[in-house]
């Protein structure tokens, strides 16, 4: 009896730090797959247990899992696993997308693609690193993890372009060749990528050390990072809510918040933080008053009140 082929599904890793605009990306990409009638699953993965991911994309049906409270690398990948087989045999998508954590190494992640029952039906993969322009400019807030994001990448996109200046841009590629040599890099502002030039093509060759990968017991390198959710008042101004963010943002800032000129997203990436117009997208009341925060470890207390360096001050 011949041996029944197995289609295979090509699966793109977007990663990247904390704000550098994932979520903008794969919208982008699922916005692209509907318009030209591809089947793509998308599997998000927050750090932080609020759902603020699946309704930014407008998630709930099932090509969407989210998995909240860890990153795939480590504690999560079991149920990464479950869930991509689970997708497989309910959704039979053409192409997947995986959406990391914002503290995830994405080679982690791409280790999991090797293991059974899903390498036998996962064709090529790819990982696309986002990197904020601006972030880099500044310095990232935890290096090792965003150089070991960036070293991991078959692909780089200098995200956020048009919020540095152009001059700049030639020095921000050549830092980040310094951590990946070789390594192609598109410039982009808000999610505009080719998807032609994301999704994998030709023979799946597995990465180094994929085939005797203990997961079990293998250690992860990236720095610890912790999430809190703050409960925002509804009866402040635009301007006075982000006045109440301002000292109490972090790494990564977003949710949902009623001000007194309407629902409002909050953005924020380290100092830079927004409100901003959710448009026609439909927000879950549940959901509305409450913002994750992304901190790395308070370092130590002198008083009462939390500043954007996660320490306190009288």
């Amino acid at each position: 009896m011949a041996e029944q082929l197995v289609e295979k599904v090509g699966v793109l890793i977007v990663s990247g730090f904390l704000g550098s605009g994932k979520t903008t990306l794969v919208r982008r990409i699922l916005e692209d797959a509907q318009a030209r009638g591809i089947r793509v699953g998308i599997v998000s993965n927050e750090f932080g247990e609020l759902g603020i991911d699946q309704a930014l994309l407008g998630g709930g049906e099932q090509r969407f899992v989210e998995l909240a409270g860890g990153c795939v690398c480590c504690e999560l990948s079991d149920e990464l696993l479950e869930t991509l087989q689970a997708m497989r045999e309910k959704v039979n998508p053409q192409r997947i997308v995986i959406e990391t954590s914002g503290v995830a190494l994405p080679f982690e992640t791409q280790l999991n693609l090797y293991r059974p029952p899903i390498d036998g039906w996962v064709g090529d993969e790819a990982v696309v690193v986002v990197v904020d322009a601006a972030q880099l400019r500044e310095g990232p807030d935890a290096p090792e993890t965003f150089e070991n994001q960036v070293s991991g990448a078959d692909l780089l996109v200098l995200h956020k372009v048009d919020l540095v200046e152009e001059e700049e841009l030639p020095h921000l590629e050549a830092a980040l060749h310094e951590m990946n040599p070789g390594c192609p890099i598109l410039r982009a502002s808000y999610g505009r990528v080719p998807t032609e030039l994301l999704f994998p093509t030709g023979p799946r060759i597995a990465p180094p050390e994929a085939h005797d990968h203990d997961h079990r017991h293998h250690r992860h390198h990236h720095e610890d990072f912790f999430s809190e959710e703050l409960a925002a008042p509804a009866d402040l101004s635009p301007e006075e809510m982000l006045a109440w963010l301002e000292p109490r943002r972090g790494l990564r800032t977003k949710g949902f918040v009623q001000t007194t000129a309407g629902i409002r997203i909050v953005q924020g990436v380290g100092r830079r933080i927004e409100l901003q117009e959710p448009g026609e997208l439909k927000v879950d009341p549940t959901l509305l008053g409450r913002v994750v925060v992304i901190r790395l470890p308070v370092q130590g207390t002198v008083g009462g009140e939390r500043t954007d360096e996660g320490l306190t001050k009288d």
